[in-house]
């Protein structure tokens, strides 16, 4: 998280803990910025819409690239040099979060406690999506508890 930092320059960094108090603040916030339209609440109880910008998606198919050494990775066209992406990436992303706040998302990848669990980040400039990763705060919180 520290080297992400770093390298994006966000204003602040919020670490998300998928509190209810939290979700309530945020939702009103968005809504305040007009990322969020809340619905009517007689028919649609806690509900919101959000639209996404077009040009501002998670995935865009000629934009996604497999960094493998091996040649032989299958199942994709476009695959890269994970040195030459990661160097391509850097200047991409260099300070491109400046004025924005990124929100951390801890959360187990797994059954909390399992033996194959991880407990991970997830790093976001959207606030709201952690809620559902971040229910498990108690045992994260603990994880986490003096490595932020």
């Amino acid at each position: 998280m520290e080297k992400t930092a770093e390298l994006t320059k966000p204003k602040a960094i919020h670490w998300v803990d998928g509190s209810k108090a939290e979700y309530d603040k945020l939702c009103k916030e968005m809504v305040a910025s007009g990322s969020l339209t809340k619905l009517n609440q007689d028919l649609w109880p806690g509900c919101f819409l959000a639209r996404s910008d077009a040009g501002d998606v998670a995935r865009v198919e000629d934009r996604t690239f497999i960094c493998s050494l091996r040649r032989t990775t299958p199942g994709h066209q476009q695959l890269g040099n994970p040195y030459t992406m990661r160097r391509k990436l850097k200047e991409k992303f260099a300070g491109c979060m400046q004025g924005r706040t990124m929100y951390v998302l801890p959360f187990s990848m797994g059954p909390v406690g399992g033996s194959m669990s991880q407990i991970v980040c997830g790093l976001t400039r959207l606030s709201l999506c952690g809620r559902e990763h971040a229910h498990h705060g108690a045992h994260r919180n603990r994880c986490f508890q003096g490595n932020r």
